[in-house]
């Protein structure tokens, strides 16, 4: 008797996305071309093209940092693409977290404030915010540095920071733009089996990178050209993701 699958709960979904620029008066430039994808809950999907090819464009427009000059973008069941800045702020702080290249600490604060900072932009900060960050701190490795600074932390410490502010809001895309771009190769693993990690208990992630051995370890890689969708790999790897710090194997965070 054959089974069916149920299928996954969307947590995303463009259709038809595009982003054009003007150059001058008569001149328009796409950046994207009616890109279509969906983005289901759990997954893993690696965003790959040359310089140009609408890898940071597709980003921002994820995250709610722009719009799309045509199309839908569908995040938590609404469509956001013509909202205005403020709904746009709405939404990506309480729906998108970030992982960038360059960590994007604030260097004054302290590892456990850093994490907290996302929660400062989008309501009163409460008394349980300040444990629900040192457990996000030592969900990621950082148990005791908590009251370091990001000077005095390494390259992928700081990062594993970021990653546990990305977590903060409870997001549900989180969004990696090149995250093992400054690390070197032993320190950029460890943050692959981070992200994977997270993966396995249930967090979609969509990440840019140029590496294909890091692409690779997603669930799928999209490609672009020329703001177009060149081709999809699926990458049928088997990998069990280790368990999270202080947590039973594949638990979420919440």
């Amino acid at each position: 008797m054959n089974e069916t699958v149920p299928p996954r709960e969307l947590v995303a979904r463009i259709v038809r996305l595009t982003k054009t620029y003007q150059l001058g008066n008569r001149v328009q430039v796409y950046a994207l071309r009616e890109i279509s994808l969906d983005f289901a809950r759990g997954d893993f999907v690696a965003i790959m093209g040359a310089s140009g090819s609408g890898k940071s464009t597709l980003l921002n427009l994820l995250g709610c940092l722009d719009r799309p000059t045509s199309g839908q973008y569908i995040l938590a069941g609404r469509d956001v693409a013509g909202l205005d800045d403020e709904a746009h702020s709405h939404i990506r702080g309480r729906y998108v977290g970030f992982i960038f290249q360059s960590y994007n600490l604030i260097p004054q604060l302290s590892v456990v404030e850093n994490i907290e900072m996302p929660l400062s932009y989008q309501r009163q900060i409460l008394p349980g915010d300040r444990d629900r960050c040192l457990r996000l701190a030592h969900l990621v490795g950082l148990a005791e540095r908590v009251h370091h600074r990001p000077a005095e932390l390494s390259g992928g410490q700081q990062q594993r920071v970021a990653i546990a502010r990305a977590l903060v809001n409870n997001p549900q895309l989180i969004l990696a733009d090149e995250p093992t771009g400054n690390l070197d190769s032993a320190t950029g693993a460890e943050i692959m089996e981070l992200l994977e990690a997270l993966n396995g208990a249930g967090r979609t992630i969509v990440m840019v990178t140029h590496e294909p051995e890091i692409a690779a370890r997603a669930h799928r890689t999209v490609h672009l050209r020329d703001g177009h969708i060149e081709r999809i790999a699926e990458h049928r790897h088997g990998r069990v993701p280790p368990p999270l710090a202080g947590k039973g194997p594949h638990r979420a965070f919440n």
